[in-house]
Parts: C-alpha cells; sequence; structure tokens
C-alpha cells in the first residue's frame, strides 16, 4: 500500500485552527455540516444517473447511515453518493477556494469565537468536523471508478492518501471522537441532532444498531403544503440549503399552476453571504426536475441582482437529462425565471410598504446588490428604480425616489445627488452648503453601481438626475424657504466685475490645470470647490475607473469661487496686479486644497508645502 503525505493547502490550517478552537460555541452542528454534504453527494449521483444508470447500479437506493461504536469511541456517517477519486480529495478536503479562505478566515478573526454564521459558505463544513474528533479517516470510490481512497488526518497541517477498498461508491467519514466528546456516542443524542438540523433531508438517515431506525422524515420539505412546515422546519431547511446560520429575512413558499408548474421555496437571509461580491457573481438557488437535484449553478433561473436569493425551484416541466448548455435558451426555465423575480419584487414592494424599518434592514445589507437590477432589467427597471432606497440630507432614515421628488423645492425640477466612496466624507462635501442653504434636499450615492445606473435611467418620474459635482447643478431658479426673490439673492458677494477680474486671473496663473475659472452660489461656508463640466465624466467616476487602472481622460476640473467668503475679497483686491506672487500661491493653494477635499492627489506636493509654507510665514510676520 502506497501511502501519499500531503500538506494543507497554506491557509488551510490556520482556518481549521479557527474552526476547531474559536469559531463553534454549538459543536453539535458538526453532524449537521456532514449530513447535508452527504445528502449533497446523494442528490449528484442521482442527477448524473439520469444520463448514466450505471454510475448507480446496484445500488441506488440513496441513504445516509450513522454508527457507534462506544469501545473504539469512534462515530460514523456514510452515504451511497457520488464519491471521491484521489483528485477530488485533494481539491475538495486538502484545499479550499483562495477568495474564499481569505474571506473566512477574516471574518471569523474580526467577529470571534462566537459567530456560527461563516461555516459552510466557502465548502468548509467538513472541517467542523475536528471540533470534535482528534482524527477523520474518509474511505471513498468515485461512481463509475473502481478504485478507493483513504483520507486520513488529526487536522494539525498534514494529511495522507491511501489506497483503500469499498465495495461501492460512495463516502465512509470514521470519526475518533475526543475524550470529552462521549456525548456523540449516545443514540438518543444523534436523533435529536439529526431531528432538530436534518430532519427536512429528503434522503433517509438510518441509525444502526440491532435494529436500523430511520430518524428523518425522509421528504422534500418544498412538497409539502406551507400549512403544516413550522417555522423552526422553514429555519432548519434554510441553514441547509444555504449552507448559513443566520434566521432568514423572509420565506417564500408557493407552487405555480398553469401552463407552466413549479414549486420554490425562497429565502432572503438575514446576513449578507460572504460571496456576495465575488466577480463571478453566482446564483445559488438549487433547481430540481421532479425532486430530482439538477445543479445550483445556474444563472438561468434566477437575475444576478438577486444571486442572495436562497432556496430550491422544483418542475416537472424540465427534462430531468438536460444539460447546462440547454438551460441557457430553455424557455421553460425562461419564465420559471420572470415568474420567480416578479414574485421576489411583489413581496419586497410589500414588505417596503408594511413594515419600513424590516425593509430598511433588507436594504443596508443587499441594497447594493439590487442596484445592479436597475441598470441590468431593463423589464423590471420601474419596480426596482421604486423598491431603491438612499441616505440624502434630509436625516439619517432611508429615502425612496418617491419621497424625494414629494419634498422637492417650488422651482426645483432635478433630483439632486453626490456620489463618492464614503458617506461621512460626502456629509463634509463643500458642494452641499448652497443646496442646504436653501433647504434642497441631496442623494448621496455610495456604491459603484450608482455611476452606471443613473446614465441608464437618466430620470424618475419625469425629473432627470443632476450631479451637484457637475457644473449643470443651477440653484438660481430655487428660492430660500419664505424668501422672496430679492431677500435670496447674495447680499455680501463681492462686485461681478471684481470677481470676473480675479477668476480671470486665476485661469492665466493655472493654465491647463483647469478647464475655466468662475464664481457660483453652491457655497457658503468654504472658499473653492472642483466641479466637472456638464459633459464630462463625473470626478467620483474618474477616480473610480483610474483606483481599477483604467485609462480615463484626463479632463480638468472647473474652479468655483465663492464670492462671499472673505478670503476670496481679500484675493478680489490683490487681483488689481495680475503679476502679484502672493495671487499666484493662492490660486494653485486653492486648488490643490479643492483637490485634497475630493479625495483627489495633489499632483505636486513639494510644490505644495513650499506655497502653504511661504502664506504661514506671510500671517505670522
Amino acid at each position: 500500500m502506497t501511502e501519499e503525505k500531503l500538506s494543507f493547502q497554506a491557509e488551510v490550517s490556520k482556518l481549521l485552527h479557527i474552526v476547531t478552537h474559536s469559531l463553534y460555541s454549538n459543536k453539535e452542528i458538526f453532524l449537521r455540516e456532514l449530513i447535508s454534504n452527504a445528502s449533497d453527494a446523494c442528490d449528484k449521483l442521482r442527477y448524473e444517473s439520469q444520463t448514466d444508470s450505471s454510475l448507480s447500479e446496484g445500488d441506488s437506493d440513496f441513504r445516509i447511515t450513522l454508527k457507534v461504536d462506544k469501545d473504539a469511541k469512534t462515530l460514523t456517517i456514510a452515504d451511497n453518493g457520488i464519491g471521491m477519486n484521489h483528485d477530488d480529495l485533494i481539491n475538495n478536503l486538502g484545499t479550499i477556494a483562495k477568495s474564499g479562505t481569505e474571506a473566512f478566515i477574516k471574518a471569523a478573526e474580526e467577529s470571534g469565537k462566537t459567530d456560527v454564521n461563516l461555516i459552510g459558505q466557502f465548502g468548509v463544513g467538513f472541517y467542523s468536523s475536528f471540533m470534535v474528533a482528534e482524527k477523520v479517516v474518509v474511505t471513498t470510490r468515485k461512481a463509475g471508478e473502481d478504485k478507493a481512497w483513504a483520507w486520513e488526518s488529526n487536522g494539525e497541517g498534514e494529511y495522507t492518501i491511501t489506497d483503500a477498498e469499498r465495495d461501492s461508491h460512495g463516502t465512509t467519514i470514521v470519526m475518533h471522537l475526543r475524550e470529552d466528546q462521549g456525548e456523540y456516542l449516545e443514540d438518543m443524542r444523534l436523533r435529536n441532532i439529526v431531528t432538530t438540523y436534518s430532519d427536512h433531508i429528503d434522503i433517509p438517515i438510518v441509525l444502526l444498531g440491532e435494529e436500523e431506525e430511520t430518524l428523518n422524515s425522509a421528504s422534500a420539505i418544498w412538497t409539502r403544503a406551507a400549512k403544516d412546515i413550522s417555522e423552526e422546519q422553514y429555519k432548519e431547511f434554510y441553514h441547509h440549503v444555504a449552507h448559513a446560520f443566520d434566521e432568514p429575512w423572509l420565506t417564500l413558499h408557493n407552487k405555480v399552476e398553469g401552463v407552466i408548474e413549479y414549486t420554490n421555496l425562497l429565502f432572503i437571509p438575514g446576513a449578507r453571504p460572504l460571496d456576495l461580491f465575488t466577480p463571478e457573481r453566482k446564483n445559488h438557488l438549487k433547481l430540481y426536475v421532479n425532486r430530482v437535484f439538477i445543479t445550483d449553478d445556474c444563472d438561468e433561473v434566477i437575475p444576478q441582482y438577486l444571486r442572495f436569493v436562497r432556496g430550491v425551484v422544483d418542475s416537472g416541466d424540465l427534462p430531468l437529462n438536460v444539460s447546462r448548455e440547454m438551460l441557457q435558451h430553455n424557455p421553460v426555465l425562461a419564465k420559471i425565471k420572470a415568474g420567480l423575480t416578479k414574485k421576489v419584487l411583489s413581496e419586497l414592494k410589500k414588505k417596503a410598504e408594511k413594515d419600513t424599518e424590516g425593509y430598511s434592514t433588507f436594504w443596508d445589507t443587499f441594497g447594493a446588490v439590487m442596484k445592479e437590477g436597475i441598470y441590468e432589467d431593463f423589464a423590471h427597471r420601474k419596480e426596482c428604480l421604486s423598491l431603491a432606497r438612499f441616505k440624502s440630507t434630509h436625516g439619517d432614515e432611508w429615502v425612496s425616489l418617491a419621497e424625494y421628488v414629494e419634498r422637492m423645492k417650488d422651482g426645483q425640477d432635478q433630483i439632486y445627488y453626490i456620489s463618492g466612496e464614503d458617506l461621512d466624507s460626502l456629509k463634509r462635501s463643500p458642494q452641499l452648503e448652497g443646496f442646504k442653504a436653501k433647504g434642497v434636499e441631496v442623494l448621496f450615492m455610495t456604491d459603484p453601481i450608482d455611476e452606471f445606473w443613473i446614465p441608464a435611467v437618466s430620470q424618475f418620474e419625469e425629473k432627470s438626475f443632476q450631479s451637484i459635482t457637475k457644473g449643470g447643478a443651477d440653484l438660481s431658479k430655487i428660492k430660500k424657504d419664505g424668501d422672496d426673490a430679492e431677500d435670496d439673492k447674495k447680499e455680501d458677494a463681492a462686485d461681478k466685475d471684481a470677481i470676473d477680474r480675479l477668476c480671470a486671473a486665476f485661469k492665466v496663473v493655472l493654465g491647463d490645470e483647469v478647464q475655466e475659472v468662475r464664481s457660483t452660489d453652491r457655497l457658503t461656508d468654504s472658499a473653492v470647490c472642483i466641479v466637472a463640466s456638464e459633459s464630462a465624466m463625473d470626478r467620483n467616476l474618474q477616480r473610480m475607473l483610474k483606483q481599477h487602472g483604467q485609462d480615463v481622460p484626463n479632463e480638468a476640473p472647473i474652479l468655483e469661487l465663492n464670492p462671499t467668503h472673505s478670503l476670496i475679497k481679500k484675493l478680489v483686491d490683490l487681483s488689481v496686479d495680475s503679476t502679484s506672487q502672493t495671487l499666484d500661491d493662492a490660486a494653485h493653494l486653492l486648488l490643490d486644497q479643492a483637490r485634497i477635499i475630493e479625495g483627489e492627489t495633489v499632483p505636486d506636493m513639494t510644490a505644495f508645502a513650499k506655497r502653504l509654507t511661504s502664506a504661514m510665514e506671510k500671517g505670522l510676520v
């Protein structure tokens, strides 16, 4: 017998330490994880057997067995599912997807040992066995292959793989329990764990002994009437199907009858899955045909912007031998997708109308993903827009677009917004000053997708969207509350001809660094700000694309001056002498100041420092 000794992937040892020593306070859940994996293995073989019946020939009655050996202090979990070969053992038990591992470890370290909402989301459920076992031996044989393999490890950095014997396909896991984990050798304890966490598994879970005892009801929960399913049963099925431990925020269980029939049991999680923003944007709904598992990797069953939805969809109108390629263009599945999308969006609308606080919690968790639907799903754009919520200058609560439009000021004909990465920074932006002074509400756009859906939509209820960091934002038509047109004018501004002279002088000094220098009424407390021209790319989008290595045209900003600011009025007096070095330094310093406030980099830090030092010297001498 050849023994192959291998090391776990770089960070798996660290992960094992976290799982074993700090993640679970409720260790009994290890059994739920192993049973869930066994159920998935049986589902996969059941599907593969639809096109190749020889894979399960002679052993097609799927079941999961538990066996206790008190003398040897072992607990054995076995299944007759798809099984694994040599490479599968390395890929499935020796390594974990790098991105998943890193995210898992980071989240686990940040949340501490009491958070059990992490395991299972990245395929690490198997490793929970080391919470109660000092050694784990896996014997497995892949369906359709003759050779069996044994995997063994104590969870401390290395594992071995050797040749083995197994009569048929499937996997057997033998756990050599730790001294203080004898409770898992008791039939009553195992019976209680299975009925609590795994009763919904539609494959029999059998406890072996003097008499075989089936511990679960072994029926697909989604085929039962909703009135016959308790909230606790729904919750445990969610834990199984989503590989999660949080509470589902919303449960949708219904059967659709008509030309096309299907049953769906869907869950919206209460917590954000850790893989929500991976580049693949994968859906995780499980697709069944007459209770036969087909796939959990099908982008055609629900839109990608609803990829946080977990659960199952079961239809008898799809062929059992359907391939993933066929699913891409299947008209039945397209209609199921349309029905599921409509159902989820309509239920979200009900929640938004009846439970404002609860819906705010949902939007806080999944709003950034839902906004993708505004951009991508033209057919449901109106519904997605009505569901969207935003932070604004009106207060701390989430705001809908309908609420914003209802609060618009007399003379206001646009929906104003400001975009950026950080909400707190946006709240301090100088561009907001004039809008706040006139009581004009401004929406905060802090998600990257905002830069894409807004140009695609352009308006809501015939009101166009306008970035306040662009030159087209005009406040002149909007009056302050309670003021007439005359009172609304700037009373303490520098003379127009004088401010125009200063703007011209600044433009000469700054040259191509700015597109234009002009006076503005958007500022009240700050001296200057920079904006983009109306036809130019928004400056936040420019920054975002540059951060991702994209080639972006280097468009010079517009520098706007506040004619009521004391500094600007003093500079107006200096502008009489266009050769003044003080004026030259002030122009560059104010432009660099505006850049810094916008989160941009000062092009020449050395020159900036010299000018700042000079200005401070003149002020102190």
